[in-house]
Protein backbone atom coordinates (compact mmCIF):
# COMPACT_ATOMS: atom_id res chain seq x y z
CA UNK A 1 0.00 0.00 0.00
CA UNK A 2 1.43 3.37 -1.03
CA UNK A 3 1.26 6.04 1.69
CA UNK A 4 1.96 9.77 1.76
CA UNK A 5 5.49 9.22 3.13
CA UNK A 6 6.33 7.19 0.01
CA UNK A 7 4.96 9.98 -2.15
CA UNK A 8 6.92 12.65 -0.26
CA UNK A 9 10.07 10.60 -0.76
CA UNK A 10 9.57 10.26 -4.50
CA UNK A 11 8.66 13.95 -4.71
CA UNK A 12 12.12 14.71 -3.30
CA UNK A 13 13.65 12.52 -6.01
CA UNK A 14 11.69 14.46 -8.62
CA UNK A 15 13.00 17.76 -7.23
CA UNK A 16 16.50 16.34 -7.48
CA UNK A 17 15.85 15.33 -11.09
CA UNK A 18 14.86 18.92 -11.86
CA UNK A 19 18.40 19.94 -10.88
CA UNK A 20 20.48 17.20 -12.50
CA UNK A 21 18.43 17.35 -15.71
CA UNK A 22 18.96 21.15 -15.77
CA UNK A 23 15.27 21.73 -16.51
CA UNK A 24 15.44 25.52 -16.18
CA UNK A 25 18.47 25.75 -18.48
CA UNK A 26 16.87 23.42 -21.02
CA UNK A 27 13.67 25.47 -21.05
CA UNK A 28 15.64 28.66 -21.79
CA UNK A 29 17.68 26.85 -24.45
CA UNK A 30 14.55 25.52 -26.15
CA UNK A 31 13.08 29.02 -26.33
CA UNK A 32 16.21 30.23 -28.15
CA UNK A 33 16.14 27.28 -30.56
CA UNK A 34 12.45 27.82 -31.31
CA UNK A 35 13.25 31.44 -32.16
CA UNK A 36 15.91 30.25 -34.62
CA UNK A 37 13.51 27.75 -36.18
CA UNK A 38 10.86 30.41 -36.71
CA UNK A 39 13.26 32.82 -38.46
CA UNK A 40 12.85 33.36 -42.22
CA UNK A 41 15.37 31.41 -44.24
CA UNK A 42 16.02 28.91 -41.44
CA UNK A 43 15.58 25.97 -43.84
CA UNK A 44 17.86 27.42 -46.50
CA UNK A 45 20.74 25.54 -44.88
CA UNK A 46 19.06 22.16 -44.63
CA UNK A 47 21.92 20.41 -42.79
CA UNK A 48 22.15 23.07 -40.09
CA UNK A 49 18.35 23.24 -39.85
CA UNK A 50 18.12 19.49 -39.34
CA UNK A 51 20.73 19.63 -36.59
CA UNK A 52 18.99 22.47 -34.75
CA UNK A 53 15.59 20.79 -35.11
CA UNK A 54 16.98 17.55 -33.74
CA UNK A 55 18.52 19.36 -30.75
CA UNK A 56 15.22 21.13 -30.08
CA UNK A 57 13.32 17.85 -30.37
CA UNK A 58 15.56 16.12 -27.84
CA UNK A 59 15.20 18.95 -25.32
CA UNK A 60 11.45 19.11 -25.88
CA UNK A 61 11.23 15.35 -25.25
CA UNK A 62 13.03 15.71 -21.91
CA UNK A 63 10.83 18.61 -20.82
CA UNK A 64 7.67 16.77 -21.87
CA UNK A 65 8.71 13.69 -19.89
CA UNK A 66 9.44 15.82 -16.84
CA UNK A 67 6.03 17.50 -17.05
CA UNK A 68 4.46 14.05 -17.34
CA UNK A 69 6.31 12.99 -14.17
CA UNK A 70 4.93 16.02 -12.31
CA UNK A 71 1.43 15.13 -13.47
CA UNK A 72 1.91 11.52 -12.36
CA UNK A 73 3.05 12.71 -8.93
CA UNK A 74 -0.14 14.79 -8.56
CA UNK A 75 -2.27 11.84 -9.70
CA UNK A 76 -0.51 9.52 -7.27
CA UNK A 77 -0.95 11.89 -4.34
CA UNK A 78 -4.64 12.46 -5.13
CA UNK A 79 -5.34 8.72 -5.51
CA UNK A 80 -3.54 8.00 -2.25
CA UNK A 81 -5.61 10.56 -0.38
CA UNK A 82 -8.83 9.23 -1.90
CA UNK A 83 -7.83 5.65 -1.03
CA UNK A 84 -8.17 6.51 2.66
CA UNK A 85 -11.96 6.58 2.14
CA UNK A 86 -12.26 4.34 -0.92
CA UNK A 87 -9.87 1.33 -1.31
CA UNK A 88 -10.71 1.26 -5.01
CA UNK A 89 -8.15 4.05 -5.49
CA UNK A 90 -5.28 1.96 -4.05
CA UNK A 91 -4.54 0.28 -7.38
CA UNK A 92 -4.53 3.63 -9.17
CA UNK A 93 -2.07 5.07 -6.64
CA UNK A 94 0.25 2.08 -6.93
CA UNK A 95 0.15 2.16 -10.74
CA UNK A 96 1.06 5.86 -10.84
CA UNK A 97 3.78 5.32 -8.25
CA UNK A 98 5.42 2.51 -10.27
CA UNK A 99 5.30 4.58 -13.46
CA UNK A 100 6.87 7.49 -11.63
CA UNK A 101 9.64 5.31 -10.20
CA UNK A 102 10.45 4.01 -13.68
CA UNK A 103 10.56 7.53 -15.09
CA UNK A 104 12.88 8.74 -12.32
CA UNK A 105 15.20 5.79 -12.96
CA UNK A 106 15.28 6.77 -16.64
CA UNK A 107 15.97 10.41 -15.72
CA UNK A 108 18.96 9.27 -13.68
CA UNK A 109 20.29 7.25 -16.60
CA UNK A 110 19.89 10.18 -18.99
CA UNK A 111 21.78 12.43 -16.58
CA UNK A 112 24.89 10.28 -17.08
CA UNK A 113 25.04 11.21 -20.76
CA UNK A 114 26.15 14.80 -20.80
CA UNK A 115 28.90 14.40 -23.40
CA UNK A 116 28.84 16.34 -26.64
CA UNK A 117 27.65 13.39 -28.74
CA UNK A 118 26.12 11.10 -26.10
CA UNK A 119 22.55 11.72 -27.18
CA UNK A 120 23.18 10.97 -30.85
CA UNK A 121 23.76 8.09 -33.23
CA UNK A 122 26.90 6.00 -33.45
CA UNK A 123 28.93 3.71 -35.69
CA UNK A 124 29.97 0.29 -34.36
CA UNK A 125 32.90 -1.66 -35.80
CA UNK A 126 33.65 -5.25 -34.76
CA UNK A 127 36.88 -6.98 -35.76
CA UNK A 128 38.38 -10.38 -34.89
CA UNK A 129 41.55 -10.53 -32.83
CA UNK A 130 43.87 -13.44 -32.16
CA UNK A 131 42.27 -16.86 -32.53
CA UNK A 132 41.86 -17.54 -36.26
CA UNK A 133 38.55 -19.21 -37.14
CA UNK A 134 37.46 -18.96 -33.52
CA UNK A 135 37.90 -15.18 -33.57
CA UNK A 136 35.87 -14.88 -36.76
CA UNK A 137 33.04 -16.87 -35.21
CA UNK A 138 33.29 -14.79 -32.04
CA UNK A 139 33.04 -11.60 -34.11
CA UNK A 140 29.81 -12.90 -35.65
CA UNK A 141 28.44 -13.75 -32.19
CA UNK A 142 29.13 -10.20 -30.97
CA UNK A 143 27.54 -8.76 -34.11
CA UNK A 144 24.39 -10.78 -33.43
CA UNK A 145 24.41 -9.77 -29.74
CA UNK A 146 24.60 -6.04 -30.51
CA UNK A 147 22.04 -6.08 -33.31
CA UNK A 148 19.55 -7.91 -31.10
CA UNK A 149 20.16 -5.46 -28.26
CA UNK A 150 19.64 -2.48 -30.57
CA UNK A 151 16.45 -4.00 -31.93
CA UNK A 152 15.16 -4.49 -28.37
CA UNK A 153 15.76 -0.76 -27.76
CA UNK A 154 13.81 0.18 -30.87
CA UNK A 155 16.93 1.70 -32.45
CA UNK A 156 17.35 1.59 -36.22
CA UNK A 157 20.36 -0.14 -37.76
CA UNK A 158 22.03 0.53 -41.09
CA UNK A 159 24.54 -2.13 -42.14
CA UNK A 160 27.63 -0.52 -43.64
CA UNK A 161 30.03 -3.43 -44.04
CA UNK A 162 29.67 -7.14 -43.38
CA UNK A 163 32.22 -9.61 -44.77
CA UNK A 164 31.56 -13.34 -44.26
CA UNK A 165 34.69 -15.37 -43.54
CA UNK A 166 35.54 -18.57 -45.29
CA UNK A 167 34.11 -21.48 -43.39
CA UNK A 168 32.79 -19.82 -40.24
CA UNK A 169 32.04 -16.39 -38.81
CA UNK A 170 32.80 -12.99 -40.32
CA UNK A 171 35.94 -11.03 -41.12
CA UNK A 172 34.44 -7.77 -39.88
CA UNK A 173 31.20 -5.87 -39.41
CA UNK A 174 30.33 -2.19 -39.35
CA UNK A 175 26.90 -0.65 -38.79
CA UNK A 176 25.28 2.62 -37.82
CA UNK A 177 22.89 2.74 -34.86
CA UNK A 178 20.23 5.45 -34.98
CA UNK A 179 18.52 6.19 -31.69
CA UNK A 180 18.48 8.57 -28.75
CA UNK A 181 21.52 8.01 -26.52
CA UNK A 182 22.84 5.30 -28.85
CA UNK A 183 26.41 6.59 -28.60
CA UNK A 184 26.13 7.36 -24.90
CA UNK A 185 24.96 3.85 -24.09
CA UNK A 186 27.14 1.87 -26.46
CA UNK A 187 30.44 3.58 -25.74
CA UNK A 188 30.54 1.20 -22.76
CA UNK A 189 31.39 -1.52 -25.27
CA UNK A 190 34.64 0.00 -26.59
CA UNK A 191 37.49 -2.42 -26.09
CA UNK A 192 38.48 -6.07 -26.34
CA UNK A 193 36.04 -8.88 -25.58
CA UNK A 194 37.40 -12.31 -24.56
CA UNK A 195 35.62 -15.62 -25.13
CA UNK A 196 36.48 -18.94 -23.48
CA UNK A 197 34.71 -22.08 -24.69
CA UNK A 198 35.05 -25.52 -26.24
CA UNK A 199 35.77 -24.73 -29.86
CA UNK A 200 33.19 -26.04 -32.37
CA UNK A 201 36.00 -26.14 -34.94
CA UNK A 202 38.32 -28.31 -32.83
CA UNK A 203 37.92 -32.03 -33.55
CA UNK A 204 39.51 -32.80 -30.15
CA UNK A 205 36.97 -30.57 -28.34
CA UNK A 206 39.62 -28.55 -26.56
CA UNK A 207 39.06 -25.29 -24.72
CA UNK A 208 39.98 -22.18 -26.71
CA UNK A 209 40.39 -18.52 -25.81
CA UNK A 210 39.74 -15.92 -28.47
CA UNK A 211 39.26 -12.18 -28.83
CA UNK A 212 37.42 -9.52 -30.80
CA UNK A 213 37.58 -5.74 -30.60
CA UNK A 214 34.69 -3.30 -30.61
CA UNK A 215 34.92 0.34 -31.70
CA UNK A 216 32.10 2.81 -31.09
CA UNK A 217 32.28 6.26 -32.67
CA UNK A 218 29.78 9.12 -32.66
CA UNK A 219 28.08 10.04 -35.92
CA UNK A 220 29.31 13.58 -36.37
CA UNK A 221 26.91 16.42 -37.18
CA UNK A 222 27.75 18.31 -40.36
CA UNK A 223 28.61 21.33 -38.24
CA UNK A 224 31.67 19.47 -36.89
CA UNK A 225 34.54 20.24 -39.22
CA UNK A 226 37.05 17.51 -40.04
CA UNK A 227 39.64 18.51 -42.60
CA UNK A 228 40.27 15.81 -45.21
CA UNK A 229 42.52 16.52 -48.18
CA UNK A 230 41.48 14.54 -51.27
CA UNK A 231 45.18 14.11 -52.08
CA UNK A 232 45.54 12.10 -48.86
CA UNK A 233 43.00 9.50 -49.99
CA UNK A 234 43.33 6.29 -51.95
CA UNK A 235 39.87 5.23 -53.14
CA UNK A 236 39.43 1.69 -54.47
CA UNK A 237 36.25 0.07 -55.77
CA UNK A 238 35.60 -3.64 -55.86
CA UNK A 239 32.82 -6.17 -56.06
CA UNK A 240 30.64 -6.48 -52.96
CA UNK A 241 30.74 -9.77 -51.12
CA UNK A 242 28.34 -9.33 -48.24
CA UNK A 243 24.63 -8.79 -47.61
CA UNK A 244 22.58 -6.75 -50.01
CA UNK A 245 20.20 -8.94 -51.96
CA UNK A 246 20.09 -9.68 -55.66
CA UNK A 247 22.56 -7.80 -57.80
CA UNK A 248 24.92 -6.84 -55.00
CA UNK A 249 27.74 -8.93 -56.48
CA UNK A 250 27.28 -7.99 -60.12
CA UNK A 251 28.92 -4.53 -60.09
CA UNK A 252 32.00 -2.95 -58.54
CA UNK A 253 29.97 -0.96 -56.03
CA UNK A 254 31.94 -1.56 -52.83
CA UNK A 255 34.33 1.21 -51.76
CA UNK A 256 37.56 1.11 -49.77
CA UNK A 257 39.10 4.41 -48.67
CA UNK A 258 42.63 4.58 -47.28
CA UNK A 259 43.73 7.72 -45.48
CA UNK A 260 47.44 7.75 -46.27
CA UNK A 261 48.72 10.01 -43.45
CA UNK A 262 47.17 7.86 -40.71
CA UNK A 263 46.83 4.48 -42.42
CA UNK A 264 43.15 4.33 -41.52
CA UNK A 265 41.16 2.09 -43.88
CA UNK A 266 37.37 2.15 -44.09
CA UNK A 267 35.09 0.10 -46.31
CA UNK A 268 31.41 0.19 -47.19
CA UNK A 269 29.61 -2.24 -49.45
CA UNK A 270 26.05 -2.60 -48.27
CA UNK A 271 24.52 0.00 -50.62
CA UNK A 272 23.91 -0.88 -54.27
CA UNK A 273 25.31 2.43 -55.49
CA UNK A 274 29.05 3.08 -55.53
CA UNK A 275 28.31 6.74 -54.80
CA UNK A 276 26.26 5.87 -51.72
CA UNK A 277 28.95 3.51 -50.46
CA UNK A 278 31.55 6.24 -50.90
CA UNK A 279 29.41 8.72 -48.97
CA UNK A 280 29.00 6.30 -46.08
CA UNK A 281 32.67 5.36 -46.10
CA UNK A 282 33.58 9.05 -45.89
CA UNK A 283 31.17 9.39 -42.99
CA UNK A 284 32.98 6.62 -41.12
CA UNK A 285 36.38 8.12 -42.01
CA UNK A 286 35.33 11.51 -40.62
CA UNK A 287 34.34 9.83 -37.36
CA UNK A 288 37.63 7.93 -37.14
CA UNK A 289 39.76 11.00 -37.85
CA UNK A 290 37.81 13.04 -35.34
CA UNK A 291 38.27 10.30 -32.75
CA UNK A 292 42.00 10.24 -33.48
CA UNK A 293 42.26 13.97 -32.87
CA UNK A 294 40.27 13.70 -29.68
CA UNK A 295 42.62 11.00 -28.40
CA UNK A 296 45.43 13.52 -28.56
CA UNK A 297 43.64 15.51 -25.89
CA UNK A 298 44.21 13.49 -22.74
CA UNK A 299 41.33 15.08 -20.82
CA UNK A 300 38.75 14.07 -23.45
CA UNK A 301 40.12 10.71 -24.56
CA UNK A 302 38.44 8.56 -21.94
CA UNK A 303 35.09 10.38 -22.21
CA UNK A 304 34.83 10.11 -25.97
CA UNK A 305 36.55 6.97 -27.18
CA UNK A 306 37.77 4.93 -24.23
CA UNK A 307 41.19 3.36 -23.85
CA UNK A 308 42.60 1.63 -26.92
CA UNK A 309 44.08 -1.76 -26.10
CA UNK A 310 45.67 -4.62 -27.95
CA UNK A 311 43.21 -7.13 -29.36
CA UNK A 312 44.70 -9.99 -27.36
CA UNK A 313 45.07 -11.62 -23.92
CA UNK A 314 45.36 -9.33 -20.92
CA UNK A 315 43.71 -6.31 -22.53
CA UNK A 316 40.05 -7.31 -22.40
CA UNK A 317 37.25 -5.27 -20.85
CA UNK A 318 34.91 -8.24 -20.47
CA UNK A 319 35.17 -12.01 -20.21
CA UNK A 320 32.60 -14.43 -21.63
CA UNK A 321 33.19 -17.91 -20.23
CA UNK A 322 31.10 -20.78 -21.61
CA UNK A 323 33.35 -23.61 -20.31
CA UNK A 324 34.23 -24.98 -17.74
CA UNK A 325 31.61 -22.75 -16.10
CA UNK A 326 29.07 -20.18 -17.29
CA UNK A 327 29.89 -16.55 -16.59
CA UNK A 328 29.97 -13.10 -18.17
CA UNK A 329 32.01 -10.58 -16.18
CA UNK A 330 32.79 -6.94 -16.93
CA UNK A 331 36.28 -6.29 -15.60
CA UNK A 332 35.69 -2.57 -15.02
CA UNK A 333 32.37 -2.43 -13.16
CA UNK A 334 32.73 -6.03 -11.88
CA UNK A 335 29.16 -6.70 -13.00
CA UNK A 336 28.61 -10.37 -13.74
CA UNK A 337 25.94 -12.83 -14.88
CA UNK A 338 25.72 -16.62 -14.82
CA UNK A 339 23.51 -16.64 -17.92
CA UNK A 340 25.79 -16.00 -20.92
CA UNK A 341 23.21 -17.45 -23.34
CA UNK A 342 20.75 -14.65 -22.57
CA UNK A 343 23.56 -12.09 -22.65
CA UNK A 344 24.76 -13.22 -26.08
CA UNK A 345 21.17 -13.01 -27.31
CA UNK A 346 21.13 -9.29 -26.60
CA UNK A 347 20.15 -9.07 -22.92
CA UNK A 348 23.02 -6.68 -22.10
CA UNK A 349 21.24 -3.61 -20.74
CA UNK A 350 22.01 -4.30 -17.07
CA UNK A 351 25.71 -4.69 -17.84
CA UNK A 352 25.79 -1.45 -19.84
CA UNK A 353 24.03 0.46 -17.06
CA UNK A 354 26.38 -1.04 -14.46
CA UNK A 355 29.34 0.24 -16.46
CA UNK A 356 27.93 3.77 -16.71
CA UNK A 357 27.01 3.77 -13.02
CA UNK A 358 30.61 2.74 -12.22
CA UNK A 359 32.09 5.25 -14.69
CA UNK A 360 29.99 8.11 -13.31
CA UNK A 361 31.23 7.34 -9.80
CA UNK A 362 34.90 7.50 -10.80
Amino acid sequence: MIDLKDIDSIAQRLDGARDFLHIAEKSAQLEKLDVQISEPGFWDDSDRAAEVSREAGAIRSTLTDFEKAISLLDDCRTACELAADDPAFEAEAESAFKQLEAMLDQFEIESWFSGRFDEGDCIVNINPGSGGLEAQDWTDMLYRMYTRYCESKGWKLRLLDYVPAEGIGIERASFEVQGRFAYGMLRSEIGVHRLVRISPTDAKARRHTTFASVEVMPVLPDSVEVEIDDADLNIDVYRSSGHGGQGVNTTDSAVRITHKPTGIVVTCQNERSQLQNKEWAMRVLRAKLFELEEQKRAEEMAALAGDKMANAFGSQIRNYVLYPYQLVKDLRSEWESGNPDAFLNGDIEDCILAYHRWHTAQ
